[in-house]
């Protein structure tokens, strides 16, 4: 049976770093899936909610994302922050040979991260430092349902990237 690492958390909490530096770690091939959905859509994720919008986005997101969860290959896969609240993904999260993690962050700690890397965020790049704050208050309460199908919880507050990723290597262990 194949291994799937699954990184999910919202926007700031680490996945991508995480999942190069876990796929270093244990040489399992590293994927994203906003980079996914780029390069299948020939498009930035900006230029897709900018030209095509949210809704076509999502349905790109999950029929990559499926078409993912259904093949036999080994992978870490970084989610985008809102993959696993839409369609039926975060079912696949439940598959059999899949690890599902969320990195669980504090309003505080993704504020600071998403204030400092803003105007590469489609979402918040017109927003104040406040309402960035409230958005992501927002966000964290709708998702949370979703975020939390996932069997593993990591906390990454004030944690460094290899305290995380032992982490999760204890947890595959």
């Amino acid at each position: 049976m194949s291994l799937k690492i699954i990184l999910l958390g919202y926007m700031g909490s680490g996945k991508s770093v995480i999942a190069r530096k876990l796929s270093e770690k244990l040489d399992i091939k590293c994927l994203d899936l906003d980079e996914i959905v780029e390069k299948n859509e020939n498009l930035s994720l900006d230029a897709i909610f900018k030209k095509k919008g949210e809704l076509y986005f999502r349905k790109s997101e999950n029929k990559f994302f499926t078409e993912l969860m259904n093949t036999n290959e080994d992978f870490i896969l970084s989610l985008g922050g809102g993959t696993p609240c839409y369609f039926d993904n975060h079912l696949l999260l439940k598959k059999a040979g899949v690890v599902a993690i969320y990195l669980k962050a504090s309003i505080e700690t993704l504020s600071e991260r998403l204030i400092l890397d803003k105007e590469a965020r489609p979402l918040i790049s017109n927003l104040s430092t406040i309402e960035i704050k409230e958005f992501i208050a927002k966000h964290l309460f709708e998702r949370s349902f979703y975020y939390n199908q996932a069997p593993n919880v990591i906390v990454v507050d004030s944690k460094s990237i290899s305290q995380i990723v032992e982490e999760i290597s204890s947890i595959l262990a």
